[in-house]
C-alpha cells in the first residue's frame, strides 16, 4: 500500500464547522474551543471568516476570536472578498483562505458571482497578499459534484486549481462539498493534481454526507495526499449547498490513522474534550462513531 508515515489535519471545526449552526455559538466558547483543540495537538486550523453577518450570522464575532487566536499557531482566517480580505489583514492575519466554486451557479448562490468574475477578483488579490508575505489557501468548492449542476468535470477543476497555483498561492484545499463523490473519483482527481501541482500543498476537504468520507481519504492517501481537512465531532455544512451535511469528524479520522500506523500528532482524549466544550451550545447531537462510542463506554463504566 503507498500510505505516508504522517499526515497532517486541517482542523476547520471553528470556522467551517460552525458557519451553518442554527444557534449562537458564545464568543468565550469558541474562543475555549480553539484552545483545547490546540491543546489536543492541532497545529494548522481555520478560526473563523470574515464574511457579512447579514448572511452568516453565526460569524458575526470574528475580530474578537482573530484578536484571540490570530497570533498563536498557523490560523487561518477566511475571507470571500475583498472587504473580508481588507478585516483580516488589519487584524494582522497572516494566512487567509480564499474560495471559488468550480460551479457557476454554486458560485452565484455563495456570493452572487460566476466563477469567472470571481477569478478576476481575486488573483490581483493573490498577488498582494503574496508581496505581504501572507499564506494563501484557496477552497476549491464543488470540485466533483453541484446541488444545482450535478457531476463537475474534472478537467474543470483541475483547470481552476492550476490557474490557481499559476497566481501563487501556497495551498489548494479541493472539496467534495456536497459529499458525493466515490473513492476511484477522489483518488483519480488527487492523483493528476499532484503530478501537475508539485510545489503546492494539496489539502483533501471531504463531507460525510452519504458516509463516504472516511473511503475516499483512504482514496486520496493512496493518490500521495497527506494533508486533510476535518471537523471535530463532524460539525458543519454549507447553507448555500442544499442537503450538505458536516465535514468528516477529526476524531474519526484520527482513529482510522493512527490504527492504520499513520501518524497525526493529536490527542484523541485531549479531541473529545475540545468537542465537550461547545457540544451544549450547539442545537444538534453530535454523533460520530469514535466520539458516540467513547461517550458509551464512559458512561458504562
Amino acid at each position: 500500500m503507498n500510505l505516508p508515515e504522517k499526515v497532517t489535519m486541517v482542523e476547520v471545526g471553528p470556522r467551517d464547522g460552525l458557519q451553518n449552526e442554527k444557534n449562537f455559538v458564545p464568543t468565550e466558547v469558541k474562543q475555549l474551543f480553539i484552545q483545547k483543540l490546540k491543546n489536543a495537538g492541532i497545529h494548522e486550523m481555520e478560526i473563523t471568516s470574515f464574511v457579512s453577518p447579514k448572511w452568516v450570522p453565526q460569524m458575526k464575532d470574528a475580530a474578537d476570536i482573530a484578536a484571540a487566536h490570530i497570533h498563536n499557531g498557523h490560523t487561518i482566517v477566511l475571507a470571500p472578498n475583498r472587504k473580508g480580505v481588507d478585516l483580516a489583514i488589519e487584524q494582522g492575519a497572516k494566512a487567509i483562505a480564499l474560495f471559488v466554486g468550480v460551479s457557476n451557479r454554486f458560485n452565484q448562490k455563495n456570493i452572487n458571482k460566476t466563477t469567472r468574475e470571481s477569478m478576476k477578483e481575486i488573483l490581483p488579490i493573490i498577488k498582494e497578499l503574496k508581496q505581504r508575505r501572507i499564506f494563501v489557501r484557496a477552497c476549491i468548492s464543488t470540485a466533483f459534484y453541484c446541488p444545482f449542476e450535478g457531476k463537475i468535470s474534472e478537467q474543470a477543476t483541475l483547470q481552476l486549481c492550476e490557474e490557481f497555483a499559476a497566481a501563487g498561492v501556497d495551498e489548494l484545499s479541493v472539496a467534495d462539498t456536497i459529499g458525493l463523490a466515490a473513492p476511484t473519483e477522489a483518488y483519480s482527481l488527487f492523483s493528476q493534481l499532484k503530478d501537475r501541482l508539485p510545489d503546492v500543498l494539496l489539502t483533501a476537504h471531504f463531507h460525510d454526507t452519504r458516509k463516504m468520507a472516511l473511503a475516499n481519504i483512504y482514496a486520496a492517501l493512496q493518490a500521495g495526499i497527506d494533508r486533510f481537512d476535518s471537523s471535530a465531532g463532524g460539525l458543519g455544512g454549507c447553507p448555500f449547498a442544499p442537503g450538505a451535511t458536516g465535514n468528516v469528524a477529526t476524531e474519526d479520522v484520527v482513529f482510522m490513522l493512527e490504527r492504520m500506523g499513520i501518524k497525526t500528532g493529536i490527542d484523541l482524549p485531549g479531541l473529545v474534550e475540545a468537542i465537550d466544550v461547545v457540544a451544549s451550545s450547539l442545537s444538534r447531537t453530535i454523533d460520530t462513531g469514535y466520539y458516540t462510542l467513547l461517550k458509551k463506554l464512559t458512561s458504562a463504566v
